[in-house]
């Protein structure tokens, strides 16, 4: 997992200079940095909108008494769309931008909750935020401390009637 992260933190970079220089070429450099200004300053007044909004929805989530997850989700990718949208670059501006605006960070939510949080949990509690507990048969002797008791070893109606 660090070599994923490292190759991708060095990678970005590479791909956001070249991006650059691909389009200063295209378009000429003054135009690219104003490009590139005019993208950060957009994107750090649509996170601190988008902030704000957030923070209603946490505080409305909180007075129901309601998790507010979605909330602290969507406040995780504002943060990340921060630091991405003031960053020099124009692919790490795209990336703020998808994290920022609400249809794609709604998507990224429900792929965030599916494929991070959900597994997470599920690993935490063995099963119980799914109710998969033991849908293959309680746990054998083997894999931890239960033991089979067997089933000659208790009768539910032993001396009943008798």
């Amino acid at each position: 997992m660090w070599k994923r992260l490292l190759a991708v933190l060095l990678i970005v970079p590479l791909v956001d200079a070249i991006f650059l220089i691909v389009v200063a070429d295209w378009l000429s450099w003054p135009v690219t940095v104003l490009l590139v200004v005019l993208t950060a300053l957009l994107g750090t007044l649509f996170v601190r909108a988008e902030g704000r909004h957030t923070v209603r929805r946490f505080q409305r989530a909180l007075s129901e008494g309601r998790a507010p997850t979605d909330e602290l989700l969507d406040g995780g990718f504002l943060i990340a769309a921060g630091a991405l949208l003031l960053t020099p670059g124009l692919v790490t501006d795209a990336i703020g931008f998808l994290f920022v605006l609400p249809p794609s960070r709604y998507a990224l939510r429900g792929l965030v909750k599916r494929y991070v949080v959900r597994p997470y949990l599920e690993k935490k509690t063995g099963g119980f935020v799914s109710g998969a507990v033991y849908t293959n048969g309680f746990p054998d002797a083997e894999d931890d401390d239960t033991v089979d008791i067997g089933s000659d070893s208790y009768d539910v109606h032993e001396g009943e009637g008798s």
